[in-house]
């Protein structure tokens, strides 16, 4: 399993997350594949089932408000988000969604995440040493079943 990152200092030296709840490396479930009417109570009400959670929100298009089909589930702890995900394809609201660990993740477009990688690496932004196909987890081509 592959580690969380270290969290990135901060003037008072102490630990600063992305997320208001700290570390969510290993409780925010990632949620996509929901039918655009799907409101952030049904997100919650769906996945209670499994713990408490501490938010539940589907994303919207800041210019629009209308939802991008996914969302995001953080549960209070990480036992409870490893529940959520034991079925990564369930139905919500009528339609079915696909759910995994948010940190866990796979790229949706390996192709076009193998180019933002090269990108990344052509620039000196990635570790040392790090080429093409080791970023995101080191997963091999032939999991996204491309023949290279």
């Amino acid at each position: 399993m592959p580690m969380a990152s270290p969290p990135l200092p901060t003037m008072s030296g102490g630990p600063h997350y992305r997320s208001r709840f700290g570390d969510t490396t290993w409780t925010k479930v990632f949620v996509g594949g929901l039918a655009w009417e799907t409101p952030s109570e049904e997100l919650r009400r769906h996945f209670e089932q499994f713990g408490d959670i501490l938010e539940a929100v589907v994303i919207t298009d800041k210019a629009t408000g209308r939802s991008k089909g996914y969302g995001f589930v953080t549960f209070h702890d990480a036992e409870a988000a490893r529940r959520a995900v034991v079925n990564p394809n369930p139905v919500i609201d009528g339609r079915r969604a696909n759910c995994s660990i948010a940190a866990l993740a796979v790229p949706r477009n390996p192709r076009r995440e193998q180019g933002r990688i090269q990108r990344l690496g052509q620039e000196g932004s990635m570790q040392q040493g790090a080429g093409p196909g080791t970023a995101y987890g080191r997963v091999p081509a032939q999991v996204y079943g491309l023949p290279f």
